[in-house]
């Protein structure tokens, strides 16, 4: 049980940390402002899936 509660985990977290880059990085992309990528970053896969929905 616990084995699983730790590949878990490590899912979850690259799971968020790519979530992250990959709003930052289209953030960027569109904005061109390092603000608003950290903003984006945060919300991470709101933004992606915002982006996806209504932006392309």
């Amino acid at each position: 049980m616990n084995e699983i509660i730790i590949k878990y985990d490590k899912y979850v977290r690259y799971g968020i940390s790519f979530g992250s880059a990959l709003a930052m990085v289209i953030s960027y992309d569109k904005n061109h402002s390092v603000l608003w990528a950290i903003l984006h970053g945060f919300f991470s896969w709101l933004y992606v899936l915002y982006y996806v929905l209504f932006q392309s």
